[in-house]
């Protein structure tokens, strides 16, 4: 285990691409924006088909497919919009720099190993036990951590329901596992 508790380097997320790691700032912020108690394997998938950090042509699922079957908590841009205030202007003021991925970290709690929090700008929340399985597996895999890896984990663990939802929005599992190299079991 790393020094001091943390899965990675002290600072950031930088056994992650640019691009991965976006994905995991900006599944922090749907998660601490919805008021979820913790990050869960569904936020993580909407943000990977929001982000996109991949050229997978088989992962043909839109960021509104996702997040028709994710729950985002409430509305809150339409709430706000019949009172007239533009929630994407006020989070522009009010976020400056929130999404630099520089600014978030992974950490293990020393106290309790199984317990990996998300650290940033906008607030802490804990990985749900799928979620960071999900990170586990990505890390396991050789090299820095990619968007095909975090797909490549939310797919190891088949009790996390993102396959599920994957298959309801038209994803091809079978395609999306072949192009990512996942190995498959094959009938007898």
């Amino acid at each position: 285990m790393p020094p001091h508790g943390h899965l990675g380097p002290p600072r950031g997320l930088t056994d992650f691409t640019p691009p991965a790691r976006r994905a995991m700032v900006r599944a922090g912020t749907i998660a601490l924006d919805a008021g979820h108690p913790a990050l869960t394997t569904g936020v993580i998938l909407l943000a990977l088909a929001e982000t996109r950090p991949f050229g997978l042509a088989s992962f043909t699922a839109t960021r509104e497919q996702i997040g028709a079957r994710v729950d985002t908590g409430p509305d809150a841009r339409a709430l706000l919009a019949t009172l007239g205030i533009d929630l994407d202007e006020v989070r522009r003021h009010t976020r400056a720099g929130a999404d630099d991925p520089d600014r978030w970290r992974l950490t293990r709690s020393p106290l309790r190993p199984l317990r990996v929090t998300l650290h940033g700008p906008l607030g802490s929340i804990p990985l749900a036990m799928h979620a960071r399985k999900v990170v586990e597996v990505a890390r396991w895999r050789p090299g820095p951590v990619t968007g095909e890896s975090l797909l490549w984990g939310l797919l190891a663990d088949g009790a996390n329901g993102a396959a599920r939802i994957m298959r309801s929005a038209g994803v091809d599992l079978c395609a999306l596992a072949l192009e990512l190299g996942v190995p498959v079991r094959r009938a007898a």
